[in-house]
């Protein structure tokens, strides 16, 4: 490895500005959200929010494939326990997630990628503070390298084609 090759890995370290999508239930988190935004709290601008009815209505294969996507970190941000408008969804919620943050290990991904919250709409200033918190979390982390769709493939076609060759060769001579 080159000098100039590890100055330009330790440029991207440097510049990394992680990305966060966030999954706020409508009810709670994302009034929390529009309450931080209405009362101009700053926060960081790498931070995606998409709106979903209630927190137990995320899929843990949508948090697996916003890994796949390119994502750094996943925010579950829901109603406080007992609070839910759907009278349990966030038990739910908190069940599925501890199961999720164990298959994560599993599957090599840091847990710190992923969190669950739990943020009424009248919590603007925790909102903001909890989106940064983990922006600086993931950003000490570094880049997700894990599960990417995006990362790119070498292949030497040659020895994929020798390969099938010699298999096309095994098979005719078992006939």
């Amino acid at each position: 490895m080159s000098d100039n090759s590890v100055k330009t890995a330790n440029d991207v370290a440097e510049n990394f500005e992680p990305k966060i999508l966030v999954f706020a239930c409508n009810w709670c988190t994302y009034a929390g959200a529009d309450l931080a935004g209405t009362s101009r709290l700053q926060y960081p601008p790498n931070v995606r929010i998409l709106r979903v009815p209630c927190s137990c209505r995320v899929n843990p294969q949508f948090v697996i494939r916003a890994f796949q996507r390119g994502i750094d970190g996943v925010l579950v941000a829901g109603c406080h326990p007992g609070d839910c408008h759907y009278t349990t969804g966030n038990y739910y919620t908190r069940r599925r997630f501890l199961l999720i943050n164990r298959m994560m290990e599993y599957m090599g991904i840091d847990p710190k990628r992923f969190h669950t919250r739990w943020i009424s709409g009248a919590e603007g200033p925790k909102f903001q503070q909890v989106v940064t918190e983990m922006i600086e979390e993931v950003r000490a982390i570094g880049p997700n390298r894990k599960l990417r769709d995006d990362m790119k493939v070498t292949v030497n076609t040659d020895d994929i084609v020798a390969s099938v060759e010699a298999d096309t060769k095994v098979v005719a001579d078992n006939v």
